[in-house]
């Protein structure tokens, strides 16, 4: 909690154009390319499916009988981007089965959890998800088909109670601790008919929002893994964004849902305060926390929430659903639903963003636009002070979680001073649990005055969006990049939402020149979830802004792809630079060795790659060229390395604008060759 697939690419190019136009005349600004059929980094990778069901897969330290042999398959369907409706339909028609889809999974997590570019999103996999497949293909072979979710493998954030697995909420001290039963969502997941295939790790306790525990370490963003996948929710949004699952479940106390989605590229949804079950999910603050599904489009998102929510008559908080007919995502999508929408751009959140970040929202808001919706400019000056002081994470979290841990059956640990005394948390958690625990009670007025402050906050934003006739508010889901691992996290604006209970989603806006992705959020009133979503649904039809992390392609007979070479020379009158260069796409390193022949080598002053920018940006003019790496110095003839990409390297080597350029002595002159991979 504390915090469109790639089958889409080349969809409706030609409309999407249209919009990228008269986005860019309106924003003047690169950014507008957000919904271009962008050149992925694998495009030329051959995308092969798993050959034979795989006997086992050992992998997070729990091992099922053995590896997946080379030639795993899923009968002709890639689970890599596959959607729910993807595998529903292959498993209705007899292509595939659960346990197949299973094998493919698990084969995705051994090559790219702990290998290739080391995701460490997960905590444990679920060492009977074979058997629960096997079950669930044999009710299909009956004719009996539990839920909309019937065999679909999912991940679930490892604070959500599971009778048959412990629930750690990625802490050592909880490392052991096994509940008694499902938390309510997770129940209704089950009889929907969902293989829960793994938990994921967490920012522990959830408090936090770059994903490192003491029983998880650190999990990394697959677009970027030097970088954090934002959290808390961060090990669900990153097994996700990497297809290690259809779709995953995590909690949102202040962003942990929404800030992994946009770091993911993927859809999430922070659910009106109430809508959801907090059940049996580790607690960080009774008042803020609510869970919800992260998925990689909306329909699944629709899919996943709607198996999710309903009354539960152990939380009062849904209350609000008793007697009533349950909202219905998937059947109220609708790719017109900006038609006539108005949407007020938040301009309090657009202060202290990176540029790319606002200039890329903000072409995302422009083609919302040409959907038909109209566009108000929201200035809100008192804002600041609306917002201070209106958080009871810091008040609630020690008594939450003795609560909680009393209804555990024997429990490893029964609060947090016990977790401090025992020194059973990971570092970086130190300062917040040791001020948490602090709290001496709730029985305060400053707590008092916090929730009075978060009911006048809810009640001047819907005010905002009464007065102005607004479907929804827009600003970025997070105003930096994501940060380095080790680094903070800084630009969030989940605290909108989380303090206020009123519904908000992020949305995949596009990327950012490096290769990161944005996420715009819309926040609307509550219970209008449905009318985000549906929104949500309209802008992803538009065209594609999701694009899969290069890091994790799609497997080549069950094993990641080999790495790929090519040999490339630049030559000049009297000297030839010869380069072989070797690419493994999973850890984004590219190896090199040159050497440098001729009548007269020592008139090579130096051989280097670069990299040109495919258009235009605010700063940058179209074409431009820099070095991105030296590869031989004066008098040298030989040299090697290797060097891993960034983002923006990346995307140019898959777009054929690296090249390898030698530089002379006697001439101002470049001789320059195009760095091309066939499979590439």
């Amino acid at each position: 909690m504390g915090d469109a697939d790639e089958r889409y690419a080349g969809h409706s190019v030609t409309g999407e154009r249209r919009i990228v136009g008269a986005i860019r005349s309106a924003v003047q600004c690169r950014r507008a390319c957000v919904g271009t059929a962008a050149i992925l980094l694998m495009n030329a990778v051959v995308l092969r499916s798993l050959e034979a069901q795989p006997r086992g897969v050992a992998t997070l330290g729990i091992t099922t009988r053995s590896a997946p042999r080379a030639g795993a398959t899923t009968a002709g369907l890639e689970v890599t981007e596959a959607s729910i409706t993807d595998l529903r339909n292959a498993m209705a028609s007899g292509r595939t089965t659960s346990v197949r889809l299973v094998n493919a999974y698990l084969a995705r997590i051994a090559a790219y959890e702990h290998a290739g570019p080391q995701l460490n999103a997960l905590i444990r996999v679920n060492p009977n998800a074979r058997a629960e497949a096997a079950q669930r293909d044999a009710e299909r072979r009956e004719g009996k088909i539990r839920g909309a979710l019937h065999g679909v493998p999912i991940i679930i954030k490892d604070n959500f109670d599971t009778f048959d697995m412990p629930t750690s909420g990625g802490s050592l001290a909880l490392a052991n601790s096994q509940p008694s039963a499902d938390a309510f969502v997770v129940k209704k997941l089950r009889d929907a008919g969902a293989i829960i295939l793994a938990k994921s790790n967490l920012h522990e306790l959830a408090a936090g929002i770059t994903s490192i525990s003491s029983l998880g370490g650190q999990t990394r963003n697959p677009y970027d893994p030097t970088r954090c996948p934002g959290g808390s929710s961060g090990g669900t949004g990153a097994a996700i964004a990497a297809s290690f699952a259809a779709v995953g479940w995590g909690s949102d106390t202040c962003g942990s849902i929404r800030i992994p989605s946009a770091f993911g590229s993927l859809f999430g949804l922070r659910p009106t305060q109430g809508l959801i079950s907090r059940t049996g999910i580790i607690p960080l603050s009774h008042t803020q926390d609510i869970g919800g599904p992260l998925a990689r489009t909306v329909t699944d998102l629709a899919i996943a929430l709607d198996v999710s929510v309903g009354y539960d008559a152990a939380d009062a908080v849904t209350a609000r659903l008793q007697n009533t007919v349950l909202p219905r995502f998937e059947a109220a999508l609708d790719r017109n639903a900006l038609r006539g929408a108005r949407i007020g751009v938040f301009a309090p959140y657009f202060r202290d963003t990176d540029t790319e970040i606002a200039d890329t929202v903000r072409a995302a808001v422009a083609a919302m636009k040409l959907l038909g919706a109209t566009i108000i400019e929201v200035s809100a000056p008192e804002f600041d002070t609306l917002i201070a002081n209106t958080s009871v994470i810091p008040f609630e979290t020690k008594f939450d979680l003795i609560d909680y841990l009393k209804r555990v059956p024997n429990a490893p640990v029964h609060s947090m001073r016990e977790i401090l005394d025992k020194g059973l948390f990971d570092r970086a958690l130190e300062v917040r649990f040791r001020s948490v625990d602090t709290v001496q009670s709730l029985d305060t007025d400053r707590y008092r005055t916090t929730l009075r402050r978060q009911t006048l906050l809810r009640e001047r934003m819907e005010r905002i969006l009464d007065s102005l006739s607004l479907d929804a508010l827009a600003y970025p889901t997070m105003r930096q990049k994501p940060t380095l691992v080790g680094e903070p996290q800084l630009g969030g604006t989940c605290n909108l939402t989380a303090q206020s209970g009123l519904p908000s989603i992020s949305i995949p806006a596009g990327f950012m020149d490096e290769g990161l992705p944005v996420g715009i959020e819309l926040m609307g009133r509550a219970m209008s979830d449905v009318r985000l979503v549906a929104m949500a649904f309209a802008f992803e039809q538009s065209g594609a802004r999701r694009r899969a992390p290069s890091t994790t392609p799609a497997l080549v007979r069950g094993v990641a792809p080999a790495a790929t070479s090519t040999v490339v020379r630049a030559i000049s009158e009297h000297a030839t630079a010869t380069a072989r260069f070797t690419y493994d796409a999973p850890t984004s390193t590219l190896r090199w060795s040159v050497a440098v022949t001729g009548r007269a080598p020592d008139d090579v002053q130096a051989v280097v790659l670069r990299r040109s920018n495919a258009a235009a940006s605010a700063t940058v003019p179209a074409q431009s060229v820099r070095v991105i790496a030296r590869l031989v110095g004066p008098h040298m003839r030989t040299a090697s390395g290797a060097l891993v990409l960034g983002g923006a390297e990346r995307r140019a080597l898959a777009a054929g604008r690296v090249t390898l350029a030698l530089y002379r002595r006697s001439a101002v002159t470049t001789t320059e060759s195009v760095v091309s991979f066939s499979r590439y």
